[in-house]
């Protein structure tokens, strides 16, 4: 039976890589999927992917670090579906790659606006019809990142383990009106982003790619990357009611990183 059956998920970057699968992932469990980022022609590439498979989605362009923005985004939704279940924030980016004497204050705050004040925006929206509703689950897609270091990353590692402090306290914050808020963690996941940020690091550090690949996965205890469904997989247990009791967690899919 599916487990999200009738659910209303908000999902911000669902245009590609992890964001999509979880797109996919929720649909498949009869959830109506809302799909959110900057990049509408990936955001349509994602809805023709549900409903080729049966499923429903709205595409609703929306810069995740314009509070006017991310107004609007809930407000649709608001207006077209009566109420938000399910709000993964998981719109990123990468930022820069350069250590932190190089990188200019207006790389920083770009990455922190997307990565951890757009978040806090949309919760900020979103939040008041889940009080009123008396029901809501938030998921924040962290990074392994943010708790084992990565040299020249700092916006992103700030940035993400952010994010777990920003859910420990709105859990608890949010806890009192039935309204559950996690952060799953991924390790190194594999796909074109990765590969991109692989590149970066290989400059900086003067090796090739295939060693920096080798790097990501030394530590882990599977030996081995991540991939997006991983990620969706878990997002699905969480949001569903198989996870009723459980809040403030900071998940980590990792292969055991």
């Amino acid at each position: 039976m599916p487990r999200l059956t009738d659910k209303i998920a908000v999902i911000t970057g669902g245009g590609q890589g992890i964001g999509r699968a979880i797109a996919l992932a929720y649909s498949r469990e009869g959830a109506v999927v809302v799909l959110a980022s900057r990049n509408e022609e990936k955001l349509h590439e994602t809805r023709l992917m549900i409903e080729k498979d049966g499923g429903a989605a709205l595409v609703l362009p929306t810069d995740v670090r314009d509070a006017e923005q991310v107004q609007a985004l809930v407000k649709t939704i608001i207006n077209t579906y009566g109420r938000i279940d399910i709000l993964v924030c998981n719109a990123g980016i990468a930022g820069p790659t350069a250590p932190l004497w190089e990188i200019s204050p207006q790389q920083w705050e770009e990455t922190l606006s997307t990565n951890l004040t757009g978040p806090y925006l949309l919760c900020a929206a979103a939040l008041p019809a889940m009080v009123e509703h008396k029901e809501g689950n938030i998921i924040f897609i962290g990074s392994g990142i943010g708790k084992k270091p990565l040299p020249g990353r700092t916006p992103y590692a700030a940035s993400k383990l952010g994010l777990v402090g920003l859910a420990r306290t709105l859990a608890h914050d949010a806890g009192p009106y039935n309204i559950r808020v996690n952060v799953i963690s991924p390790g190194p996941t594999d796909g074109e982003r990765l590969q991109k940020v692989f590149e970066k690091q290989a400059a900086i550090r003067n090796v090739s790619v295939e060693a920096v690949r080798a790097m990501a996965t030394r530590d882990s205890a599977m030996k081995r990357f991540v991939v997006a469904e991983d990620v969706a997989n878990a997002a699905v247990f969480l949001a569903s009611d198989e996870a009723r009791y459980i809040s403030n967690v900071d998940l980590d899919v990792s292969a055991g990183l």
